[in-house]
C-alpha cells in the first residue's frame, strides 16, 4: 500500500505529464489518467465552452463538473481554485467577480503553474494569481477568501479532511465553497481500487458519498447541499483493463456506481477555527 508521499508524488508526476500533452489526449482518458477508451471520448468532463470567460486554451479537459457555474461569486470577491491546473476555474471565476475582485490558483505540479502562468499573462490579467502550493497546507491567511471552488481533486489528495479544515479555515465568516469531485456509492472491485492509473483517473482515491458529505459536516460547514450529481458509467473495454469478462459482469450487477457531484456548504462561527461573530452557535 501506498505511503501518503508515495500518492502524492505519483498524482504530481502524472499531472506534470498531462500539463506536456495537448487536450485531444486528455479527453480521450478517464481524468487525464490514460486509460482511453473507444467507447466514448470524456466520460467524466462537463463542457465548460458555454461559460463566459471560458479559455480554451487553459482547459485540458480533466475536470468531473463545473463548480464555477454554481460558486454564487459576486462582484469583488476574493476567490480561490484549489488544484488549478491550467487556469480554466480560475478564469471564468475571473469573469464572475470582475476587476475588482481577485482570483488564485493553488496547484502543487509545478509544471501546471507554469502552464497557468502562461495563459494568464498572454491574456494579461493582473487580478489572477497562481500559486504553488499544497492543499492539505493552502499557503493564505485564515479569514481571507470568499469563495473556494475546486473541480475533480479532492479525491486525489490522500487527507480529504484536512482540505476540508483548511477550507474552513482561510474562508472569511459567510465565505463559501462549490466543489465538483467523484464519490462512489457501494464498493468498487478491489482491482480497481488500487490500480494506479486508475488513481490517478479519479477513481480509486474517492470516497463513498455519505463519508465525503459526513466529512463536510464534521468540518462545521453549514447549508450543505449537493447542486448536481450525475452518475459516471465506466465503458467496458476501460474496466477489461482490470478485471476479465466474468469480473466485468459481477461488477455490473452489484449496482455500485461512481458519481461526479457539486456540492455547496458555508463557513461556520461554530467549527474548528471559530472565531468571534454575531451569530450565536
Amino acid at each position: 500500500m501506498e505511503t501518503t508521499t508515495e500518492i502524492k508524488q505519483m498524482v504530481r508526476e502524472r499531472y506534470g505529464k498531462i500539463a506536456q500533452q495537448d487536450k485531444s489526449a486528455n479527453e480521450s482518458s478517464c481524468c487525464g489518467s490514460g486509460c482511453c477508451s473507444v467507447e466514448t471520448t470524456n466520460i467524466m468532463n462537463d463542457a465548460y465552452n458555454q461559460l463566459k470567460g471560458y479559455v480554451r486554451d487553459a482547459d485540458l479537459g480533466l475536470g468531473c463538473g463545473l463548480p464555477t457555474e454554481f460558486a454564487k461569486i459576486k462582484h469583488g470577491d476574493v476567490v480561490v481554485d484549489l488544484g488549478s491546473g491550467a487556469g480554466n476555474d480560475a478564469f471564468i471565476a475571473r469573469h464572475e467577480t470582475g476587476d475588482t475582485g481577485k482570483v488564485i490558483g493553488i496547484d502543487f505540479t509545478p509544471s501546471m503553474i507554469e502552464l497557468a502562468e502562461k495563459n494568464r499573462k498572454v491574456r494579461g490579467y493582473n487580478n489572477v494569481e497562481f500559486k504553488l502550493g499544497d492543499i492539505e497546507n493552502i499557503p493564505l491567511d485564515k479569514n481571507s477568501v470568499d469563495v473556494v471552488v475546486s473541480n475533480c481533486v479532492l479525491n486525489l489528495v490522500p487527507n480529504k479532511r484536512q482540505v476540508f479544515n483548511e477550507i474552513f479555515r482561510i474562508l472569511k465568516p459567510g465565505g463559501h465553497f462549490s466543489i465538483s469531485d467523484i464519490v462512489l456509492v457501494g464498493d468498487l472491485p478491489d482491482k480497481i481500487k488500487s490500480a494506479a492509473e486508475m488513481y490517478a483517473g479519479c477513481v480509486s482515491g474517492a470516497i463513498q458519498k455519505t463519508e465525503y458529505l459526513q466529512l463536510i459536516e464534521d468540518t462545521g460547514f453549514m447549508n450543505i447541499k449537493i447542486q448536481k450529481e450525475k452518475k459516471i458509467v465506466i465503458p467496458d473495454d476501460i474496466l477489461k483493463n482490470y478485471l476479465n469478462d466474468e469480473e466485468v459482469a459481477e461488477f455490473r450487477k452489484t449496482g455500485a456506481g461512481i458519481y461526479s457531484v457539486t456540492v455547496y456548504g458555508e463557513g461556520s462561527c461554530c467549527g474548528p477555527f471559530a472565531i468571534s461573530c454575531n451569530v450565536k452557535c
